[in-house]
């Protein structure tokens, strides 16, 4: 490896890399404004300059400069000092210095480098230009007179998120950073530009003037919005949780979040369930915990097990699922189900059901088929490393399914599983890639295994990963949904699934642990919620039990690649509400059927010895699908005519706390064009 010295002291660096990079390499901090290690280089902001040797002696921008054998750096010269603070000083001549009225204060990149970099004092008294606001949509506020026009937001927005509509205006003095036609930015990554935006140009709407970042306490915790499990951060005040923002993980998220996983949360303190209540002539009234025990507690106890259903929704930790199972089948009740959308998995190997080439090892691939998916909406985060591997040149992608916009060029192979029974016979250039690549996988989503000839897609689209030794992956579009299929969540012997309890006369009891996305009305059952908000499962319930949203509980989540993670409480829960395996856990002291556990600590050491995959938190094994026997799974059937559909039809109103969210609603009406929102 080539060797350069950095302020005297030699360092090892990989051949590619720029100045910048060898210098931190050494441990020196280089400030920057529009350099970052994950977009294209500008070289615009000139804040990075240092010394080098052999060279011109004069400072220069180390993010664009290649590092070379033998070169000699200089990173606190009296030259790079100097220059330092003049690139310092011009940047701050048209800014507006209104630090006490912005929200970028206290974590802002300008304020701390004019700090460590910058002159005491100013030499200019002119007048500052100023710069009309533009308008982003109803998630970016935007105060473009603080820009210095680092150009991070165009690129990101150009490059990673793959929907160019950010860009620069004009020339000289006058140029402006803008959305083109003054229309909102459509990506649904589109909030992460606030993340980049190194001064106060860009900052969030919604969160604008609400608190600073040093009255907030700061939880790690994990994404349930989709089936990823992004690494976010919860920032709460109080009992009230103000942001979300994300944390760096490279396994999963890189360092972006979608806008749901980032605004969604205004949708935690709405239409929540702050006590018991049960229905009585037709009406609900609230109700004290004994009062609803009682009315569940001789309910279930009138009523035969084979009568009795329990179906689990989208966002539930696993925890709660291991207790609902505990207790109902300590009760000899076989209608268990997690699969509100029936989906035709469950009954095979682990491996049946998993993103097997994992999040990251998806960027490995060179071919891939993409059947009944969307990612764009299903999974953001996914679908922005998919265009990165895309945008290499390393990466072929075929559909079969919808003709949607993914931000990247596509094989488009036909809308439903006619065209993917017939894939083998092929004489498409996709095909011959195919055969040609050497690590193809295929991206089965749920909207592909969730219709009525289900089983008999999964066998057709095992038969083609087989046939062309594709790497087997099934992105799920629900939290809950591989922790619910890994803890055998779905119906025993003689049991009934989720769709046939919602049936009529389907059950006489059905207990909706959180299950908010499927319509029980017509089984005519005496249904029992237990959830976090006023959503579908709550309004036709007969006993409402108040549990715990994600954030105001600890719990595991199992994301689609089959990863354990831990979510963190970062507040509690609203009023008389409890943690959902703790409301359990108390109902079964009632009903005679104690479980064996006091404590959440006591919960998860027989989760773990009942289900060991569950004790290796932040484990993901070995890409890629080989073990797995494809000729099993499915089951022989005819084949539908009708075209593929994505598992989400609205990405802002997937689940009841997006639903219940002010700020996914505008979203929602802009993306849909029911509302037009106009230009502040």
């Amino acid at each position: 490896m080539p060797i350069a010295k950095v302020d005297g002291v030699e360092v090892e660096f990989e051949a590619g890399m720029n100045v910048l990079q060898v210098a931190e390499l050494a441990g020196k901090e280089i400030p920057r404004f529009c350099y970052h290690e994950r977009l294209s280089i500008a070289g615009n902001c000139r804040m990075c300059l240092v010394e080098v040797k052999p060279g011109p002696p004069k400072p220069q921008a180390s993010c664009a400069l290649p590092a070379a054998e033998n070169m000699e750096i200089f990173t606190d010269t009296p030259m790079v000092r100097k220059a330092r603070h003049g690139v310092m000083e011009f940047l701050l001549i048209n800014h507006p210095l209104d630090c006490p009225i912005c929200d970028q204060g206290g974590e802002c990149d300008l304020q701390d480098q004019a700090m460590g970099y910058g002159r005491d004092d100013s030499r200019y008294s002119e007048n500052k230009r100023a710069v009309e606001e533009k308008f982003m949509g109803p998630l970016i506020k935007t105060v473009m007179t603080r820009c210095i026009q680092c150009t991070r937001c165009v690129r990101f927005i150009t490059e990673v998120a793959g929907v160019p509509e950010i860009g620069l205006i004009s020339r000289g003095e006058d140029v402006e950073i803008t959305t083109y036609l003054d229309k909102a930015v459509t990506s649904e990554l589109s909030a992460n530009i606030i993340d980049l935006c190194p001064v106060g140009a860009l900052t969030s709407k919604p969160y604008a003037f609400n608190a600073r970042s040093w009255e907030l306490k700061k939880t790690e915790s994990i994404d349930v919005m989709d089936a990823l499990g992004s690494a976010i951060r919860v920032d709460a005040r109080g009992a009230a949780v103000l942001r979300v923002l994300p944390r760096v993980n490279e396994e999963i998220n890189e360092e972006w979040i979608s806008d749901k996983t980032r605004y969604a949360v205004d949708g935690l303190a709405r239409q929540r369930l702050d006590r018991p209540f049960i229905r009585e002539a037709g009406r609900l009234r609230p109700a004290t915990w004994n009062e609803a025990f009682d009315v569940v507690a001789a309910k279930l106890q009138a009523t035969a097990p084979d009568r009795i259903g329990v179906i689990a929704g989208d966002l539930q930790d696993a925890e709660s699922m291991k207790a609902a199972l505990d207790l109902f089948c300590g009760m000899g009740v076989q209608s268990t189900d997690c699969r509100q959308d029936g989906m035709a998995l469950g009954s095979g190997p682990r491996e049946s059901w998993l993103f097997n080439s994992t999040i990251a090892g998806i960027e490995d691939a060179d071919v891939v088929l993409l059947v009944g998916t969307n990612p764009r909406i299903e999974a953001s985060v996914l679908n922005a490393r998919l265009r990165k591997r895309w945008v290499a040149g390393a990466l072929r992608v075929g559909v079969i399914g919808e003709a949607a916009d993914l931000t990247y060029a596509y094989d488009y192979l036909g809308a439903g599983p006619q065209s993917l029974a017939g894939l083998a016979k092929d004489k498409s250039e996709f095909v011959k890639a195919l055969k040609a690549a050497k690590a193809p996988a295929i991206v089965i989503g749920a909207g592909a295994l969730t219709r009525a000839d289900g089983a008999a897609v999964l066998k057709a689209a095992a038969g083609v990963a087989k046939a062309f030794g594709m790497t087997w992956n099934v992105l799920h579009s629900a939290a809950a949904r591989v922790g619910g299929l890994d803890l055998g969540f779905i119906p025993g012997e003689g049991g009934k699934t989720a769709a046939q309890l919602a049936a009529s006369g389907g059950a006489d009891v059905l207990f909706l642990l959180g299950a908010d996305e499927i319509d029980t009305t017509a089984s005519g059952a005496f249904r029992i919620y237990l959830g976090s908000h006023g959503d579908r499962g709550a309004h036709g319930a007969d006993v409402i039990l108040p549990g715990a949203a994600y954030t105001e509980k600890n719990g595991l989540y199992v994301n689609t690649e089959g990863r354990v993670q831990q979510g963190v409480r970062a507040v509690f829960p609203k009023g008389e509400a409890k943690e959902d395996w703790a409301i359990l856990r108390a109902l079964s002291q009632r009903l005679g059927q104690t479980l064996p556990y006091d404590t959440l600590d006591q919960l998860r050491a027989k989760l773990f010895a009942d289900h060991p995959t569950f004790g290796r938190i932040d484990y993901v094994g070995e890409p890629g699908s080989a073990g797995l026997d494809l000729g099993a799974l499915g089951t022989a059937g005819d084949l539908g005519e009708a075209p593929f559909a994505s598992a989400i039809t609205q990405f802002h109103l997937s689940n009841p706390i997006a639903r219940a969210s002010v700020t996914m609603a505008e979203c929602a009406a802009l993306a849909s064009g029911a509302a037009k929102i106009a230009a502040e």
